[in-house]
């Protein structure tokens, strides 16, 4: 029989969730109880399948009979009687609301949201924000350079860009190498905007949120630079030009603001 694909992949969004790495050492706090319903479906396979790794949280879903299971960054379903598990989209056909992808937004924009601005390079326009796009790059990434290329134009359309760091070669490569440097500069903006035109950094080290972020691109889904993530946690990758991507924004705000049309 073959393995289910979806356990590996939980697994591992699972497990590298578990911390916070950009925050400094503290006492464990005690764990937090997992949100549970009042009827548990029976998790006696999926334990055994995630090798007793324990969901965040269990609720049931609009569908009589079938659970929503978070792990990380992963949304399941499984059955009340534990004997299957369903990796895929919950579609609402009365409101044509996609469920399971409003639910990884949610997930996306919390786990975005958990590392602080604190731990980006952000570029801010003068005025008033508009809209805040939070985006995985790659210091010698061709579409990265060609966006940060334009970034007055993007703070123009009063678009707040937060950097995140995905050297996409990982760790000892060249790129990861640029990106602590950047980071350790004095000046983070002008740093990423001189190694983003291919000119030299001077080399430094210190405590740097680089690898962890890395890794968190990887339990988002991210596979290439640049990956922009919305407020609403949606995802888009590669490159926008900033005309676009500000009318891209508007009308998601538009939409999200307007009630659901019925049917």
């Amino acid at each position: 029989m073959r393995t289910l694909p979806l356990v590996a992949a939980v697994l591992y969004a699972a497990t590298a969730l578990a911390a916070d790495p950009v925050a400094p050492p503290a006492p464990a706090p005690t764990p937090a109880a997992v949100p549970v319903p009042a009827k548990l479906p029976d998790l006696t396979a999926l334990q055994t399948a995630l090798n007793g790794v324990k969901p965040d949280s269990i609720a049931p879903t609009a569908l009589p009979g079938v659970y929503e299971v978070v792990l990380g960054a992963q949304v399941l379903y499984l059955s009340e009687d534990g004997r299957f598990a369903l990796q895929g989209d919950l579609l609402d056909l009365s409101s044509h609301a996609n469920l399971t992808e409003n639910r990884r937004g949610e997930l996306r924009s919390k786990a975005i949201a958990e590392v602080g601005e604190n731990n980006m390079v952000v570029f801010a326009p003068e005025g008033s924000v508009k809209h805040t796009v939070t985006i995985f790059t790659d210091i010698d990434c061709g579409y990265c350079r060609k966006m940060h290329s334009q970034i007055a134009d993007y703070l123009k359309e009063g678009i707040k860009i937060r950097y995140l760091w995905f050297p996409r070669e990982g760790q000892n490569s060249e790129g990861f190498t640029k990106a602590v440097s950047v980071w350790c500069s004095d000046n983070r903006q002008e740093a990423m905007t001189k190694a983003k035109r291919g000119e030299t950094v001077e080399s430094k080290t210190c405590d740097n949120p680089v690898q962890a972020q890395f890794e968190l691109g990887q339990k988002l889904g991210v596979r290439g630079t640049p990956s922009l993530f919305l407020e609403s946690g949606e995802m888009l990758p590669g490159y926008v030009p900033p005309t676009q991507l500000a009318q891209m924004l508007a009308e998601s705000k538009d939409k999200t603001a307007l009630p659901a049309a019925k049917p």
